[in-house]
């Protein structure tokens, strides 16, 4: 039966209840913890360091931690844009680039070694390789030729991370990679059947007697069965397989969240205080925001569409209205509105949980659990996948986690 993992993507070090769930999760048991240099600018990491510095040093010890390198964004791409150059670049998007050029990864090494406070790491992986693939293939490069390029990037960084394994900064590396996940029609597909001999030349470049390519991690969930096949594959050659996304799934280009969530008692308490609060000229906009929202809550295809729009739309309008306002006028709106989008939030959870269950019926007709039970009840059977890497931001998710993994 697979294990659970600690995913730490959107934890930050500034917030308490991430890092009292990690804590948590360490104690309850959890022995593998995922971050990546990019989840939240390095703040993943550096609540890890956190969470761990304070607990017993068997509790600490026995934790694996996995990060992985690649994008360049927040901090990183602004020592890009300040002038400070890599190798072998690819520019995908304004405020996404990307890069797996040896110098860049001990780099990245460096820095997470730094803000995870430690001398070494259990596992190093290549995120999302392909970048260079999609970019390609967008500027029109055949397929093939894109491919070749791309297994000799993955080859050079190899190497580089064989020698990382001798310099005893890691114990072993592999690749987290999306691509893995589709079908092998799909010229976003990743071929992987060549990894392990890759590795082995990689490892006798580097004076190794043996190869330290040993984990994969992809996208595998109750919808997206596609990577079971590489799983698969993966077992067959040795190689630790973690799987990623297991409650986030895509059906063609529609995203579901795999839970269920109770409805949220206190909404209409939140929502006609904050009413009442901001009445008035000041904070118009705010309230003309709350009726806006109030309105659409039942609108939102999953959680993550809406939470996409709260952080990039609403909250920066809310901060821009707030500072027409005193210091002590904002600390009590601040309040309430913390308590409505979190109140909110539920409500819209458990709206699109509804939704889910009813366009998945046929999937879950033998599971009569809770969605997100029978989601992870699925991953947890399967033989090919050792650990399922969960988001778990509070405390009370991970007692959740901890409990159905039990059952």
């Amino acid at each position: 039966m697979a294990e659970v993992g600690f995913g730490t993507y959107r934890v930050s070090d500034e917030n308490p209840e991430h890092i009292e769930a990690i804590r948590m999760a360490v104690s309850g048991g959890v022995r593998l913890i995922d971050t990546s240099t990019n989840y939240m600018d390095g703040g993943a990491e550096r609540a890890i360091a956190k969470a761990l510095r304070f607990m017993e040093d068997e509790a600490r010890e026995s934790v694996e931690i996995v990060s992985k390198f690649g994008y360049i964004q927040g901090s990183t791409l602004q020592r890009l844009q300040k002038g400070e150059t890599f190798e072998e670049v690819v520019e995908f998007a304004p405020n996404v680039y990307h890069c797996i050029h040896p110098d860049f990864m001990r780099d990245q090494l460096t820095q997470s070694l730094e803000r995870l406070q430690r001398a070494s790491l259990h596992g190093y992986l290549i995120h999302n390789p392909e970048y260079y693939l999609l970019d390609a293939l967008n500027r029109g490069v055949a397929r093939t030729e894109a491919l070749d390029v791309m297994f000799d990037r993955i080859y050079r960084a190899f190497v580089a991370l064989e020698h990382a394994v001798t310099e005893e900064r890691i114990e072993c590396y592999g690749i987290s990679s999306n691509s893995f996940a589709k079908a092998a029609t799909d010229p976003e597909f990743l071929p992987y059947e060549d990894l392990v001999s890759l590795a082995r030349h990689a490892a006798d470049a580097a004076g190794n007697s043996e190869h330290h390519f040993t984990m994969l991690q992809l996208p595998i969930n109750l919808l997206e069965t596609e990577g079971l096949a590489c799983a698969k594959w993966a077992k067959a050659h040795g190689l630790r397989v973690l799987s990623n996304r297991p409650l986030n799934a895509q059906r063609g280009t529609q995203m579901y969240r795999l839970a269920e969530y109770p409805p949220s008692p206190a909404y209409d308490t939140y929502l006609n205080e904050l009413l009442e609060a901001s009445e008035g000229e000041a904070l118009a906009s705010v309230n003309n925001l709350l009726s806006q929202l109030d309105d659409v809550k039942y609108r939102f295809g999953w959680t993550g569409e809406y939470e996409s729009f709260l952080y990039a739309q609403v909250l920066p309008h809310v901060r821009s209205a707030l500072t027409a306002l005193s210091e002590e006028e904002r600390m009590q709106i601040a309040q309430r509105l913390m308590l409505f989008f979190e109140s909110y939030g539920e409500v819209v959870a458990h709206e699109c949980g509804q939704k889910t269950r009813k366009a998945l019926e046929p999937q879950l007709k033998n599971c009569s659990q809770m969605l997100q039970a029978c989601a992870l009840r699925f991953l947890y059977e399967q033989n090919a996948i050792d650990v399922v890497l969960i988001g778990m931001r509070r405390p009370r998710y991970v007692a959740q986690i901890l409990e159905q993994s039990e059952e």
